[in-house]
């Protein structure tokens, strides 16, 4: 199962495409991600598909370093509360600490380990996916990110050695911009070395009172039950029933599965993919019609019909009434609360 993350993980990708000719919006759509996630930083996207969208841009831009270029432009902020914690930790070993136990609430295929040993600390970035593909832009937007991460908590003068695993880019300008000179390529792991003394490290603006009312809205985030494939289909499936294109197999394709193995999936589950589409699409008309001010046409667009005929006969067979008739109702009963 192809794990999810934040949609934050978009963030300036727009601008950041633009700025080497590519349309970010076409980009965005072939990589079967929808573009309201943009306006969105909580919702949860396929890691699958930000992957390719990485992949996509770098090869089609013809930069080695897209990732980069997007991990300059990332603060502790694209963390949501996550970065919050980190900020408000003791020191930098706390911040860490937190980081490596609470990343997989942003993004769920990233691993972080700290390993320690005579005065050196690695930091190790792991992307783990369920096959062999293309990593070297997810994974240079993920060192990226830890090192600005870490360098806004220690200091602008703070030089580790920063570690890829991948062959070293043709150019290096954008490389040495953002981390220095101390850069390994062909490395074994992928990460950031330094001196354990730089993690004992006191952070200025910490919050001892703010720490602990964030850490325990994080513990009740990690306490929930695992998310399970019907949760997964169910947020993918909202966030794009309204495009109209919302079909199995691209949700299957999202969550790195073909269309078989998803129904087994949502089967073990006791659910199916007809009727998860079925519950969003009676929740999305349920919240929104009462509204008088919203164009049946318009919810019809919601609900990812068609047409307004289509979405008629859809609401017909299941409330055995009109969306008009029920939107008349529904008013006169509220109506007539108010009154009493």
């Amino acid at each position: 199962m192809t794990n999810l993350i934040r949609s934050a993980c978009l963030t300036s990708y727009p601008e950041i495409a633009r700025s080497v000719g590519l349309d970010p919006m076409r980009m965005i759509r072939d990589a079967g991600i929808d573009r309201r996630c943009l306006d969105s930083p909580d919702v949860k996207v396929s890691a699958a598909a930000l992957r390719r969208l990485l992949e996509n841009s770098a090869r089609e831009a013809k930069v080695e370093d897209f990732g980069l270029r997007l991990a300059e432009t990332r603060t502790l902020s694209v963390l949501g509360p996550i970065g919050l914690l980190v900020r408000e930790e003791a020191t930098v070993r706390d911040a860490v600490t937190s980081l490596m136990r609470y990343i997989p609430l942003h993004n769920e295929s990233l691993h972080l380990r700290l390993e320690e040993q005579d005065g050196t600390a690695v930091m190790i970035t792991e992307i783990r996916v369920p096959k062999p593909v293309p990593l070297r832009q997810g994974t240079e937007l993920t060192v990226g990110v830890f090192y600005r991460v870490m360098r806004s908590l220690i200091g602008p003068h703070w030089k580790p050695l920063v570690c890829f695993s991948h062959a070293a880019p043709r150019r290096r300008e954008t490389y040495r911009r953002l981390f220095g000179d101390k850069i390994e390529f062909g490395h074994e792991f992928n990460g950031i070395v330094c001196a354990t003394r730089d993690l004992d490290r006191a952070i200025p603006t910490a919050d001892p009172a703010l720490a602990r009312y964030v850490r325990q809205h994080l513990d009740s985030l990690l306490a929930r039950p695992n998310v399970g494939t019907s949760d997964k289909v169910r947020e993918l499936v909202s966030l794009q029933l309204g495009t109209g294109c919302c079909t199995v197999e691209l949700v299957a394709g999202q969550l790195n599965l073909n269309r078989r193995m998803l129904h087994r999936r949502l089967a073990e589950e006791d659910q199916t993919f007809s009727g998860i589409v079925e519950a969003v699409r009676t929740e999305v008309v349920s919240r929104a019609l009462p509204n008088p001010e919203r164009k049946l046409s318009t919810l019809a667009d919601m609900a990812g019909f068609s047409s307004l005929s289509a979405f008629s006969r859809w609401f017909r067979d299941r409330f055995d009434t009109t969306p008009t008739a029920w939107r008349r109702d529904t008013q006169a009963h509220q109506s007539s609360r108010r009154e009493t």
